[in-house]
C-alpha cells in the first residue's frame, strides 16, 4: 500500500468501527469490546507505518476536490508532516490504552456499545483533524470532537452535575468556534484557497490583507477547544464523565486539537506581531491561574483537570514564542504521562467502587491496596513536575530555553516582550506545578482520610495499561530530544544550562516547600484525641473530627483542627485558597455578565410575546367570537321568532326606505 492508502486508512478504520458498534450494540453485545479495541489499534499500527515511511521528511501531499462551490473549492487533502505523523501515533496510543482500560473500567455499565462508539468516533474526528490538508475538512473533525465530548462528558446523565457538564463543555466550546469559523472564511478568502499549503504560500508572499484579525479570530476557537483563559472554564466541570474519557480528551484529542492547529498555522500567527504577544499572555494567565487553581482543589480528577489547563498553556507559550517543535514536544510527553494520571486516577475512584468518590480528603492507604497505581503515578506525577530525567522534563524545559533565546535576542522569531512573559509565567508555573503534584502524592497516598471499602484486585486490562504508559513517560524525553529535531524543522530542542537549573531547581522548592507544610498540618492533625472524642455522645471520632474539619473550628478545648487533614494547600495558599479553590469565581463572573442579561433579555421577551403580542392576537379572536355567540343566541329554532324578526326587519327596513325617499 502507498504511504496516501495507509493514511486514509487510519482514521476511516475507527469510524468504521465507531458505525459497526452502534449497529451491532444491541443485536450482538459480544462484538462491541473487539469492534472497539481492534479497529484503533489496527489505526495506531497504521499510524506508526505512516510514520516511519514520512521518517520526518518532506510532506506527503494528496488531494481531490470534494465538491465544486463555484468560488474558493474545498479538498479533500491529506498534508502529513513529521509533526502530523508523530502526533497521529500519540492520538493512536492514548485510544487504544483508553480502550482497552475502558473494556474493564465499564465492564457493568449497561451503555458500553454507545459509549465505545462515541470514542471511537471521538479518536476518527481527531485522526482527521491531525491529517488534514484543508481547512474545512479540518473543521469537520473539529466540530465532531465537539458533539462527541457533549454525549461522553454526560454519559453519566441521570446526575445533574453530568448534564450540566456537557452543556457547558457544548456551549462553551461553540461560543469559541463562532469566530473561529469568520477567521477560517476570512482566511480562505485573502488566501484564495482552504489548503493549507496554499494558506502558508500566501502568508510567505505577504498577500494576506488582515493577518491580525484573522489571526485574533483563530485564537478565539483554540482558547475554547484547547481551555486556555478565557475559555477555559468547562474542563474542569468536564471531570463528571467518565475517567477514560478524561484521559481521551485531556491527552490527545479534543484539547489538544487547538495547539495542533496553531503549530500547522504558526506562520499565519507570526505575521502579527499583536497575535504573538496575546497568545503570550493567553498562555501566561492560563498557566499561572490554573496552577494556584489546581493547588486549592481537593477532587483529584479536578486537580488533574487544571494541570492540563496549565501545561497547555506551556505549549501556547512556546507558540507564542515561535517554535512549534518545543510545543509539540511537549503535547507529545505530556500527552503520555496525563493519560497515565487519569487512568491511574480512575483506579484509586474503581478501587473504592464508584465513579464520584475522587475525594482526596477522604483517602487513605492507598498505596498498599493499588500498588500498580501508586508507582505508576508516581512515576507520572515526576514527569509532571518536570524533574530529570522524566520526560517532562526535556519537553518543559525546551519551552523554557526558547523563551530564554527570545529574550536574549537570539531568535527573531517573537517579540522580545512574548519571550519575558513566558518565561516568567513558566518557572512560576514550575513552582507550583510541583507543588501540587508534591500534593496530591502525598494526600492521596499517605492520607489520613476515612478509608473506602477495599473492592479487591483491578482487572487486568487496567493496571496493565498503566505500566504501557510508563514506558514512554519515564524514557521519552531522555532521546526524543536528540530524535525530534529531524522530524520538526530542524531547531534544537536539547536542553540548556540556564533553564535546566532554573527549572529543576525551583520545582524542587515547590516540592519541597509542599512536603515541609504537610508535615506541619500532619503534625497539627496528630494532636487530636481521637479516643476523647469517641466518646463524645454526639458521635464517633471519623465523624465529630470530620465535622470539625468542616466547620473550621476545634471539637474541644484550644485543640485546632486544619481545614482538611494534613492538606497543605490551604497552608501555602493562605487567604488566597478559597478563591483559587472556586476557579476565582470566573463562573460567577461570567453568570454576572453573561448569563443573567441573557436571562432576563430572554424573561423580557417572553414577556412582551406574553402580554403584548398575544393580547393583539386574543384581540383579533375576541370581536369574531362575541359576533358569533350573538348570532348563536338569536338561533332559537321558534319559527314564529324568526317570522317576527322578518317582519320587524322589513318595517325598518320600509321606514328607512320612505326616510330617505323624503328627505331626497
Amino acid at each position: 500500500m502507498t504511504t496516501t492508502t495507509l493514511a486514509v486508512l487510519v482514521p476511516l478504520l475507527p469510524f468504521l468501527g465507531a458505525v459497526a458498534g452502534l449497529l451491532l450494540g444491541r443485536t450482538a453485545p459480544g462484538f462491541v469490546r473487539p469492534l472497539a479495541v481492534l479497529p484503533t489499534l489496527t489505526a495506531l499500527v497504521l499510524a506508526a507505518l505512516v510514520a516511519a515511511r514520512q521518517g520526518g521528511d518532506a510532506a506527503v501531499d494528496a488531494a481531490t476536490e470534494l465538491t465544486p462551490t463555484g468560488s474558493v473549492p474545498i479538498e479533500l487533502a491529506l498534508h502529513i508532516d513529521g509533526f502530523a505523523a508523530l502526533v497521529a501515533v500519540l492520538v493512536g496510543l492514548v485510544a487504544s490504552c483508553v480502550q482497552i482500560y475502558s473494556t474493564g473500567y465499564l465492564r457493568d455499565d449497561p451503555r458500553y456499545p454507545s459509549y465505545a462508539a462515541l470514542v471511537s468516533l471521538f479518536t476518527s474526528a481527531m485522526l482527521l483533524v491531525v491529517y488534514s490538508g484543508d481547512l474545512i475538512v479540518l473543521l469537520v473533525g473539529w466540530e465532531v470532537m465537539g458533539i462527541c465530548s457533549y454525549f461522553l462528558v454526560g454519559h453519566y446523565w441521570e446526575t445533574p452535575e453530568a448534564r450540566a457538564a456537557s452543556l457547558k463543555a457544548f456551549l462553551v466550546t461553540k461560543l469559541g468556534d463562532i469566530p473561529f469559523l469568520i477567521g477560517l472564511f476570512a482566511l480562505a478568502t485573502d488566501a484564495g484557497s482552504f489548503r493549507i499549503t496554499r494558506v502558508l504560500g500566501a502568508v510567505a508572499s505577504g498577500s494576506l490583507d488582515h493577518p491580525t484579525l484573522i489571526a485574533l479570530l483563530l485564537l478565539a476557537g483554540v482558547a475554547g477547544k484547547s481551555a486556555q483563559f478565557p475559555l477555559h472554564t468547562w474542563l474542569p466541570d468536564a471531570m463528571a464523565g467518565p475517567t477514560p474519557v478524561s484521559a481521551l480528551i485531556h491527552a490527545a484529542t479534543m484539547v489538544a486539537a487547538g495547539v495542533y492547529f496553531i503549530a500547522r498555522l504558526l506562520p499565519l500567527f507570526e505575521a502579527s506581531q499583536a497575535a504573538m504577544v496575546v497568545l503570550a499572555v493567553m498562555a501566561a494567565v492560563t498557566m499561572a491561574g490554573s496552577a494556584l487553581a489546581a493547588l486549592a482543589q481537593d477532587d483529584i480528577k479536578r486537580v488533574l483537570a487544571y494541570s492540563t489547563i496549565g501545561q497547555l498553556g506551556y505549549m501556547s507559550g512556546a507558540l507564542a514564542v515561535g517554535d512549534r517543535g518545543a510545543a509539540v514536544f511537549h503535547l507529545l510527553s505530556h500527552g503520555a504521562f496525563k493519560a497515565l494520571l487519569f487512568l491511574a486516577a480512575g483506579v484509586i475512584i474503581h478501587a473504592a467502587g464508584t465513579n464520584s468518590l475522587a475525594a482526596m480528603s477522604r483517602m487513605r492507604n492507598l498505596r498498599d491496596r493499588i500498588p500498580d497505581a501508586y508507582w505508576t503515578m508516581t512515576v507520572a506525577l515526576l514527569a509532571l513536575a518536570a524533574i530529570p530525567p522524566f520526560s517532562g522534563f526535556f519537553s518543559k524545559e525546551a519551552v523554557l530555553g526558547v523563551a530564554e533565546h527570545v529574550v536574549t535576542g537570539h531568535t527573531e522569531h517573537a517579540p522580545a516582550a512574548a519571550g519575558w512573559i513566558v518565561l516568567v509565567a513558566g518557572l512560576v508555573t514550575a513552582v507550583l506545578t510541583a507543588a501540587y503534584a508534591m500534593r496530591l502524592w502525598l494526600l492521596a497516598f499517605r492520607g489520613r482520610g476515612a478509608e473506602a471499602p477495599d473492592h479487591g484486585r483491578q482487572p487486568l486490562t487496567m493496571t496493565v495499561v498503566l505500566w504501557v504508559l510508563a514506558v514512554p513517560s519515564l524514557a521519552l524525553g531522555g532521546f526524543a530530544f536528540r530524535l525530534l529535531p529531524d522530524w520538526f524543522d530542524g531547531r534544537d530542542l536539547s536542553p540548556t544550562l540556564t533553564t535546566s537549573v532554573l527549572g529543576t531547581g525551583v520545582a524542587l522548592v515547590g516540592g519541597i516547600v509542599t512536603y515541609a507544610a504537610w508535615r506541619h498540618t500532619t503534625a497539627l492533625t496528630a494532636r487530636v484525641p481521637l479516643g476523647a472524642v469517641a466518646a463524645h455522645p454526639e458521635g464517633d471520632a471519623a465523624q465529630v473530627e470530620a465535622e470539625a474539619i468542616a466547620t473550621h473550628e476545634p471539637a474541644y478545648g484550644d485543640i485546632a483542627y486544619a481545614p482538611d487533614p494534613a492538606d497543605p494547600g490551604r497552608l501555602l495558599l493562605g487567604p488566597l485558597h478559597r478563591h483559587a479553590a472556586a476557579g476565582f469565581h470566573l463562573d460567577a463572573l461570567y453568570r454576572t455578565l453573561f448569563v443573567r442579561p441573557v436571562q432576563a433579555g430572554a424573561s423580557l421577551v417572553r414577556f412582551l410575546d406574553r402580554e403584548v403580542v398575544e393580547t393583539y392576537v386574543r384581540g383579533a379572536g375576541a370581536l369574531p367570537r362575541w359576533l358569533g355567540t350573538a348570532v348563536r343566541r338569536a338561533q332559537t329554532g321558534n319559527v314564529q321568532t324568526y317570522v317576527s324578526a322578518l317582519l320587524a326587519g322589513t318595517v325598518v327596513l320600509a321606514v328607512a326606505v320612505v326616510l330617505v325617499a323624503t328627505g331626497a
